[in-house]
């Protein structure tokens, strides 16, 4: 079973800026489409990016495009999210995973939370 490990989250006051990482137990990069998702309370998880790890195509969710950029490294097996200028509606709990079904077994996210 794979497994995907995500970290990198915290507080931070709008305006801020954090770099999440998601790191796979073993290579799973090589032919898929990784996103990462978020969760805030009483909602359900939503896709706010995405990576093909074939061509390296990107597509972002309108609420963060602008401000949130996802980029991989295959050689380390990592899915990274560079969120800039965040907001308090970014606040959620984040999380990857591959962006078509079948998904792989979901980490226990990084909880992000945007507050002054």
């Amino acid at each position: 079973q794979v497994q995907l490990v995500e970290s990198g989250g915290g507080l931070v006051q709008p305006g801020g800026s954090l770099r999440l990482s998601c790191t796979a137990s073993r290579n799973i990069f090589s032919s898929t489409a990784m996103g990462w998702y978020r969760q805030a309370p009483g909602k359900e998880r939503e896709l706010v990016a995405s990576i093909s790890t074939v061509n390296w195509n990107t597509n972002y969710a309108d609420s963060v495009k602008g401000r949130f950029t996802i980029s991989g490294d295959k050689a380390k097996n990592t899915v990274y999210l560079q969120m800039n200028n965040l907001k308090p509606d970014d606040t959620a709990v984040y999380y990857c995973n591959k962006k078509y079904p079948p998904q792989l077994n979901w980490g226990q996210g990084t909880q992000v939370t945007v507050s002054s």
